[in-house]
């Protein structure tokens, strides 16, 4: 049985019975609602009893973060969002998230207990790994992402009216400075990468002068890269979570793109392909990749460990002249060569699956207005001109 009871102008409280309690009273389920006249409220009542009745209906009145948050899980997270998404979500939830608001009923959160509590992540003994000071900024506008998430979710609902982080300013990040190569460096790393297995030296080389993520190097096949027209076809990237290898296609539109390789690099490209093609040939049965063939793969023919690559370039450098920088630098050292080459960030953020331009322009803004800087210089032999003339 539901009924309407109007409250006021335009605001109407619904009644829905849901059955019996063990002392038999009658079970009732109510809210109130905004509507603009009976017969809406009438399409929204139905919406409501079909809620109580299957059992979709969360009721606000007792409902802690926690509680809630099983909710958001259940009914969007686990439905919604990437399993990698998910995890990192659940890490920081259990770490910090719940721990802070876990028993505070969900509409008893206010906008001041969140800017409070993003606070507190930036002060010592924030961190669960024993380590002195606070969370990152990153990890900071991280966590305030996933709480404005899931208050989201909560008006959305119904189980709040607003969502109290919207009121909290997103936490600025503080940029980390990125390390990269400059030309004399590249040209030494190149030189002394000859000396290193074909696999490596293929791998190093594709990530300076593609710019390529690491994932997306790792799931590289050879199906995808065409050695007549001298690209790569970046459809797939590899990622791991909860102890599983996964590949799947990136997550933007832009990040699955086609890139241009130096045409200097043709020939290692083909020898290495050979190689590939013989290596499997020779296995048999036992290659672990069924039909695919990985241009990086591991003994049985399945693609490098995630870590591998990080792991080999840090090692790499520690025995060789070559300066430490991290191996997702490499990516960050062929946007640099491309800007202090006059290459247009446009053409730069294509390469690199920016889906904005400005993302381009943020990560590498000191590069580009040294580059501009170079650029303006080139007039001042016409304005030497002048003031010679003059």
């Amino acid at each position: 049985m539901a009924s309407i009871e109007k409250r006021g102008k335009n605001s109407f409280r619904l009644v829905v019975e849901a059955g019996y309690d063990a002392r038999g009273k009658r079970i009732k389920r109510s809210k109130s609602i905004k509507a603009n006249g009976i017969r809406e409220a009438e399409k929204e009542l139905v919406k409501f009893q079909t809620e109580v009745e299957t059992g979709e209906y969360i009721a606000p009145e007792k409902m802690t973060f926690s509680s809630f948050l099983e909710e958001w899980r259940e009914k969007y997270g686990n439905k919604h969002l990437e399993l990698k998404t998910m995890e990192t979500y659940n890490h920081m939830l259990k770490n910090h998230i719940v721990p802070y608001f876990d028993m505070r009923r969900i509409s008893d959160i206010k906008p001041i207990q969140i800017l409070n509590f993003l606070d507190d992540l930036s002060h010592d003994g924030a961190r669960k790994d024993s380590k002195p000071g606070g969370l990152s900024s990153t990890s900071i506008r991280f966590i305030h992402r996933i709480l404005k998430d899931i208050f989201e979710r909560a008006v959305e609902w119904r189980i709040i009216n607003n969502n109290p982080v919207a009121a909290v300013k997103r936490p600025k990040v503080k940029e980390r400075e990125v390390e990269v190569y400059n030309e004399q460096e590249a040209e030494l790393l190149f030189k002394m990468l000859e000396k290193e297995p074909i696999h490596w030296r293929i791998l190093i080389t594709l990530a300076l002068t593609t710019g390529l993520r690491r994932g997306e190097l790792l799931a590289l096949e050879w199906k995808n890269v065409d050695l007549v027209q001298c690209t790569i076809d970046v459809v797939q990237s590899l990622s791991y979570s909860q102890g599983k290898t996964i590949i799947k296609e990136p997550k933007t539109k832009n990040s699955k793109r086609k890139v241009s390789i130096p045409d200097s690099l043709l020939p290692e490209l083909k020898e290495y392909y050979l190689f590939a093609e013989e290596y499997r040939n020779n296995f048999g049965s036992g290659w672990g990749a069924g039909e695919r063939l990985f241009v990086f793969f591991s003994e049985f023919g399945k693609p490098f460990f995630h870590t591998a690559p990080g792991k080999w370039f840090s090692r790499f450098t520690e025995r060789t002249s070559i300066r430490r920088i991290r191996f997702h630098d490499l990516r960050h050292t062929s946007a640099t060569l491309l800007i202090n080459q006059g290459v247009h960030a446009k053409l730069i953020a294509s390469r690199l699956g920016h889906a904005d331009i400005r993302t381009t322009m943020n990560i590498y803004g000191h590069a580009l207005r040294t580059a501009d800087q170079a650029s303006a210089n080139t007039f001042n032999n016409l304005l030497q001109t002048r003031r010679t003339v003059e």
